[in-house]
């Protein structure tokens, strides 16, 4: 055995040895209700970042808090055996809680069943996060010194569209100069196979606002004669998407880029199961553009959304009105070439000239934004992720992009121009974000040796 596969073994022995006491840490980590976007929680948020940073200096590192306009960032940071140095990158807030009706256990009272952790926050991100806590921990222990220089950096405000660490990476850039980054903020291909995510869409959010009269009015004395601004609301979103899921906003697709034939096979081998993925949405039956797949269209095509809508009387019983107005929530996934700024700009442009002057319409600037990036999936450090990945999974990883965004991913590349690896460790379907989300024991282990391998290996 060589000394390199030597150091890995004593590593994963000693995670395996400790899997009890750090699922008993975890859960103690995902106690925190740390909501960010929530300001009855800042609290919460300040003790859990305190927890995590006491947490990375019983381990062995020099840690602490950076504060901030918003909510701190937690750093740790050890001195490696050579001159490679690493960053690696979560997490620790979460979304609100809520519907909690939905809930089968108290979402910050973590449960263990069949080898599944549930609570809020457990796959978003503290689960896939802490496996790197404990690579880390398990190389301290065994080896006393780590291969490399290791930095910390978990963020606050993920959930809640700050710029905290974003301001802190650009203002700290050239101190920091990593070789690389790693994170797991995004999932695996299925239950059995690891995925390296190599490219995510962008962002852009907002908000429509229509109003048609000045307060709102009797639906008997004034209806059929006074335009209502939820259905007018209503008629204009569905101006904007046809009943194919094609984007009708002219100039929307203008910059889009077919994908590559190589991404076409890669997509094909993937051998997407339908049907397991509608049980995951809850769904009978895919929908949109029948021009591409299922994957083509998460992946690769871009999308517009309804993600709320506000309008009129929403308590109990009845109050028949006009409302005075009707705002919908909105977003658009965004591909490579495609600029937040000026698709919210062809948006503006099209609903305004479908939009009759009686009507006063606003939209919101972006509430938050990110620009799509795909990555080489060649190079040194992707091949030790990969091999990585396999030694802790003992399956071969794919390649995969996905159609979320990851906003700070941006401002790593664009600081740092170093590889950005998305090693994922969840799955799509454990509820992040949703009612009783999840996390596989078992994956948090497999990705705490894959993460000590790749570090072992950099």
């Amino acid at each position: 055995m060589s000394a390199f596969m030597n150091l890995a073994e004593k590593a994963f022995s000693y995670i395996t040895d400790n899997q009890d006491r750090f699922v008993s840490e975890l859960t103690e980590f995902l106690s925190f209700p740390s909501i960010s976007s929530q300001e009855s929680h800042k609290g919460d948020v300040i003790a859990c970042a305190k927890w995590l940073a006491n947490h990375l200096a019983n381990i062995g590192l020099e840690s602490g808090l950076i504060e901030t306009k918003g909510h701190p960032i937690v750093w740790g940071q050890a001195k490696g055996g050579s001159s490679k140095k690493l960053i690696i990158y979560g997490h620790y807030d979460v979304q609100p809680d809520d519907p909690i009706k939905l809930w089968r256990t108290e979402p910050f009272q973590p449960c263990i069943r069949d080898g599944i952790i549930y609570a809020r926050g457990a796959s978003d991100d503290k689960g896939p996060l802490f496996a790197h806590v404990k690579a880390v921990e398990s190389l301290i222990k065994t080896q006393g010194e780590l291969p490399c220089d290791i930095l910390f950096l978990f963020e606050g405000e993920e959930e809640s569209g700050g710029t905290s660490l974003t301001d802190y990476l650009s203002e700290h850039k050239d101190e920091l100069s990593p070789d690389a980054i790693l994170l797991s903020d995004t999932a695996m291909y299925d239950r059995n196979t690891p995925a390296i995510t190599y490219g995510l869409k962008g962002l852009l959010a907002f908000e429509i606002t229509v109003t048609t009269i000045e307060h709102d009015l009797h639906s008997g004395v004034f209806g059929g004669a006074i335009r209502n601004p939820a259905i007018f609301l209503s008629q204009i979103i569905a101006k904007c998407i046809n009943s194919e899921g094609k984007i009708t906003i002219p100039g929307f697709y203008d910059k889009v880029k077919d994908i590559e034939f190589w991404e076409k096979e890669n997509i094909e081998k993937l051998k997407f199961d339908t049907n397991t993925f509608l049980e995951q949405a809850g769904t009978k039956q895919v929908w949109g553009d029948k021009d591409y797949s299922v994957l083509e269209r998460i992946w690769t095509r871009p999308t517009l959304e309804v993600n709320g809508l506000i309008s009129g009387y929403a308590g109990s019983g009845v109050k028949t009105i006009i409302p005075n107005s009707a705002t919908a929530k909105m977003s658009a996934r965004l591909v490579p070439n495609q600029d937040p700024n000026e698709i919210l700009g062809l948006i503006k442009d099209y609903l305004n000239s479908i939009c009759p002057d009686s009507v006063e319409l606003s939209i919101s600037s972006p509430f938050s934004s990110a620009n799509p990036i795909v990555f080489d999936t060649g190079g040194p450090m992707i091949q030790k992720v990969s091999e990585a990945l396999k030694e802790g999974f003992g399956t071969e990883p794919v390649f995969v992009r996905t159609g979320g965004s990851i906003p700070v991913v941006n401002a790593f590349w664009n600081n740092f121009r170093k590889p950005v690896i998305l090693m994922g460790l969840g799955l799509e379907s454990d509820g992040a974000h949703s009612p009783n989300e999840h996390f596989s024991i078992d994956h948090m282990i497999r990705g705490a040796k894959s993460s000590a391998y790749f570090i072992t290996n950099l």
